[in-house]
């Protein structure tokens, strides 16, 4: 006879201790009184101890029975743990998701995301959030929140998706008519393109272990992205755009990297929702196709400013 207590042996002598008789534990499982007590008595041959204090009155747990009750809890618990893990994977995602990003990530890149996600499961349906202040994912009922730098603290869970930079560009107009671009400095004498707060907009750039900072009033102040980057299309100035949003157009010959190699600090984006044990089919998926698409265009979002932003981070720091 094997000295090993399986499972199903560990969930009859629980269920004994838990309802404090054999005959409700039986009922509990849906056995008889006899059966119990056999597996019981089974269990306490293999261990080679007493586990219960029997009597015509009252059932009792030893010391050993107590120790071994609490250990063989949380293995069943562990291994039914594991198993919702695996059935909540294998399960279709469906139901409605909602997810809040920033109006401009969620319409330059959230947008192409919902897209993919709902061809591949056709049983979601989708809810955005598209706000510039910080939702309340709780109390808002937000599945996944989209966000862009560093997290602050709380009892949230997320999950890093990747990082996106900025670099220069101007259109080739704007660059054939003004002066050379040809160092950090030169900036001064140009139209700028920022995203300011009352009227004066900075950018830090990296390049290597130089770092610079570039503060000024710019031409246009602008609060939007996508603005900045229709208004350097138009060829008003220089911008600081992320790199997957002006890089197509740089494919297609309407904007011009300025200043190669200097880039921002980049910046991490996360998913974000609430703790639960269990992770909803629905969050996961959106959640790893969002990391697939971070994977597959990566050159878009950090590019070459990575190695050069960490080595000048490390520097700064000393």
């Amino acid at each position: 006879m094997t000295t090993t207590v399986g499972f199903s042996e560990m969930q009859v002598f629980v269920a004994v201790v838990t309802e404090e008789s054999f005959t409700a534990a039986a009922e509990r499982l849906d056995t008889d009184k006899a059966r119990v007590s056999r597996i019981v008595q089974r269990v306490e041959e293999k261990l080679g101890a007493r586990l219960l204090n029997r009597s015509t009155r009252r059932l009792s747990v030893t010391e050993a029975g107590r120790d071994y009750f609490e250990r063989a809890t949380s293995i069943l618990a562990a291994a039914e743990a594991a198993q919702a893990a695996i059935a909540q994977q294998s399960q279709e995602p469906k139901g409605r998701l909602k997810i809040s990003a920033s109006p401009e990530f969620g319409t330059t890149r959230v947008d192409d995301w919902i897209a993919a996600y709902l061809s591949r499961w056709p049983k979601v349906s989708i809810e955005t959030v598209y706000s510039i202040r910080l939702v309340d994912i709780i109390h808002e009922g937000i599945d996944v929140a989209i966000r862009i730098g560093a997290l602050q603290d709380s009892d949230l869970s997320a999950r890093k998706l990747g990082e996106i930079s900025y670099a220069l560009y101007a259109s080739p107009a704007y660059l054939k008519r003004a002066a050379p671009v040809l160092a950090v400095d030169d900036l001064k004498d140009h139209d700028l393109i920022m995203k300011a707060s009352g009227g004066r907009g900075s950018w830090t750039l990296v390049n290597g272990q130089a770092m610079e900072k570039v503060a000024q009033t710019p031409r246009c102040a602008l609060d939007n992205i996508v603005a900045a980057k229709n208004l350097t299309l138009s060829g008003l100035g220089i911008s600081q755009l992320p790199r997957f949003l002006a890089e197509p157009h740089v494919a297609e010959g309407r904007l011009v990297r300025v200043l190669p190699g200097w880039a921002s600090i980049p910046m991490p984006v996360h998913a974000v929702f609430a703790s639960t044990r269990y992770m909803d089919p629905k969050v996961r998926g959106f959640i790893d196709l969002c990391r697939d698409a971070f994977n597959e265009d990566s050159a878009l979002y950090a590019g070459d400013g990575i190695a050069a932003v960490s080595v000048a981070l490390e520097s700064a720091g000393r």
